[in-house]
């Protein structure tokens, strides 16, 4: 991280106390109340002083005339990124579990939601894994009826779909076979991008008679993997936005809760994260920079998970600006080793 010249180690220090006083009460902080902190050592008019050039770089205001200070979206930011740079050099420490072990993912992801709410005390969201190129495992077509055939297709990360195809027609086990072993063969391991129309044209022609069945097929892969749009989220804590005062006052504040409970900006948000490469670890968003312009008054935490095989999914904590980031970043940061843990089947390190 770039340190702003201008920021000598005593401004730092006088704004690092700013910022942990106003994390802590949610009151403006005056120079009176700095004076107090014992590691300063400063007189109160010293730290006015301080205080006003912190005020003229942008890093913290006054919200109104005879008030004391409280930290700006520059003030949080250039906290936060000293915070994680902080992070990424300590060695991480063994946590405590969060997550109880279970079989079901959605069990998992519904529990992870709930656990950090109550962990941080405020709104959260887990969205299942998604496959941004999903490609072909394998495919199984089995009959159903006279004119019925199921496709069992398993994409990557072991998501399995099933389709009924309606075909016209009774396909004898033989053939139901060959069909299977020509998909397999061709197709394994193919995005849906690499599943061109000389690739199917030579499909068809290898299927002879039964050309029009693998049409159907190709058709239902093609849909299946295109179901980006029923993205599952799990939420809990919304209603955590009420306890500060800051957003519980606000329009913000049932904004929030309406798209916690229609969710599809919280999958834009998802959508938003996961698509940046740079997006492996800890993001923090503080006010306009949120993907999501209804929590311009928030700061957003996302953590990636991963489950292997192009699976990715997305943690998140809404809550204040003023909210405690470290105590933020080291929950997220467990629960985010837990799901890949738990998705990987490999012991934590």
């Amino acid at each position: 991280m770039a340190m702003d010249e201008a920021l000598t180690e005593r401004k730092l220090t006088i704004l690092k106390a700013i910022i942990q006083n106003y994390l802590e009460t949610g009151e403006p902080v005056g120079s009176r109340t700095l004076s107090k902190y014992t590691d300063l050592k400063l007189s109160s008019a010293t730290i006015r002083n301080e205080m006003a050039d912190l005020e003229d770089l942008g890093y913290i205001f006054q919200p109104h005339t005879s008030a004391g200070r409280i930290p700006s979206d520059k003030g949080y930011r250039f906290y936060v990124d000293l915070l994680m740079e902080k992070k990424e050099q300590e060695i991480s420490e063994r946590e405590d579990a969060l997550l109880e072990k279970t079989d079901k993912v959605e069990k998992v992801l519904q529990q992870a939601a709930k656990v950090l709410a109550s962990n941080t005390n405020y709104a959260t969201m887990v969205s299942a894994p998604v496959n941004s190129r999903n490609t072909l495992k394998f495919i199984q077509l089995s009959q159903v009826d006279e004119e019925q055939i199921v496709a069992v297709i398993v994409l990557g990360g072991n998501v399995i779909k099933n389709k009924i195809i309606e075909v016209g027609e009774t396909l004898s086990n033989e053939n139901l076979l060959k069909l299977n072993m020509l998909l397999n063969t061709t197709l394994n391991g193919l995005s849906i991008d690499q599943i061109t129309l000389g690739l199917i044209a030579r499909l068809k022609e290898q299927a002879g008679i039964h050309s029009e069945v693998i049409g159907h097929v190709l058709d239902a892969v093609a849909e299946i993997i295109h179901v980006d749009n029923d993205m599952e989220i799990y939420t809990s804590g919304a209603t955590n936005i009420f306890k500060y005062p800051e957003l519980s006052d606000k329009q913000s504040a049932q904004e929030i809760i309406s798209a916690f409970e229609e969710k599809q900006q919280l999958a834009d948000l998802v959508t938003e994260t996961l698509a940046s490469e740079e997006n492996h670890g800890i993001q923090v968003y503080i006010g306009d920079e949120a993907p999501v312009k209804t929590m311009k008054d928030c700061s957003v935490v996302t953590a990636t998970y991963e489950l292997g095989e192009g699976m990715k999914g997305t943690i998140g904590i809404i809550g204040p600006k003023r909210m405690d980031y470290e105590h933020v970043m080291k929950t997220l940061k467990t629960l985010q080793s837990e799901l890949d843990a738990i998705y990987n089947k490999e012991p934590k390190g």
